[in-house]
């Protein structure tokens, strides 16, 4: 098949205009077409993934990778080159589109698959044992009605082995208090909930940032709680609001089994999307 002219692409990146994602498309001649090259917060998300890429194998043939909201597919993208089989998901059909065109222009069809599903909607995927080897959460979180719903659907999917790469909006705390400190609370000592350095999740009724789906900020502390209450583990913190995690190999006790019936009650009835 004939490589599209420059000018053709150029045409086709500003036809799927707006883009969120700054993505490099090789025009053909050497150089590149960039998708959002004047980003208000600079080069959006290369500056996410640079801290990221060295923590996962450069060689990803045989493995099978998830990008959750996967926009206009940089971070899909990037894992295909890499040799992965790759299934990006988003509920926004114009960043699909955006992502298909993405994915053709940087000849990855074959290992780039796209999907109009929210998290939940993987939650069958999940129980039919469907796991990956590689999962980027990144942005996600926060715009999660259902925030530890996602998160659970997550850690299911997750291989025994596998690695999640989660990034999240924080919000300022102080630093997390001791797991066995935060577990001797009771009903008699909650006004220590004031206290610098507890988990908190702070919730945005309207909307945050201009967008009414940014409906959560935890702290780090926050961060770290939910993360270990999912049944993970945090190997690493790559950058900023960057956290590596592997399944935990021994959960708490009684927790997966508290979690599994509320999970499952959550779910009942839910498909497709």
């Amino acid at each position: 098949m004939q490589q599209p002219s420059a000018d053709t692409l150029r045409q086709r990146v500003r036809s799927l205009d707006d883009w969120f994602h700054n993505l490099k498309i090789p025009d053909g001649q050497g150089g590149t077409i960039q998708t959002r090259p004047d980003h208000p917060f600079g080069d959006v998300p290369q500056f996410k993934w640079d801290p990221v890429a060295p923590h996962l194998p450069a060689d990803l043939s045989g493995k099978t990778c998830l990008d959750i909201g996967t926009n206009s597919g940089f971070y899909a993208c990037e894992l295909a080159k890499r040799g992965g089989q790759v299934l990006g998901i988003d509920l926004n059909d114009h960043y699909l589109a955006q992502a298909d065109f993405a994915r053709k222009a940087m000849g990855l069809t074959g290992r780039v698959a796209l999907r109009n599903v929210q998290v939940y909607g993987l939650a069958a995927d999940a129980e039919a044992g469907r796991r990956f080897d590689v999962i980027l959460f990144m942005g996600v979180f926060y715009h999660q009605r259902y925030p530890l719903l996602g998160l659970d659907v997550v850690s299911k999917l997750l291989a025994e082995d596998g690695l999640l790469v989660f990034q999240t909006l924080e919000a300022p705390g102080a630093e997390p208090l001791p797991v066995e400190e935060t577990r001797s609370l009771t009903f008699l000592t909650r006004d220590r909930l004031a206290e610098p350095g507890w988990p908190r999740l702070h919730f945005f009724e309207d909307g945050c940032n201009g967008d009414p789906t940014n409906w959560w900020a935890p702290d780090r502390s926050g961060v770290l709680a939910m993360l270990r209450s999912a049944g993970l583990e945090i190997v690493g913190e790559p950058g900023d609001e960057m956290y590596l995690c592997r399944p935990r190999p021994t959960p708490p006790p009684g927790l997966p089994e508290l979690r599994r019936d509320e999970y499952v009650a959550a779910l009942s009835g839910l498909s497709g999307r």
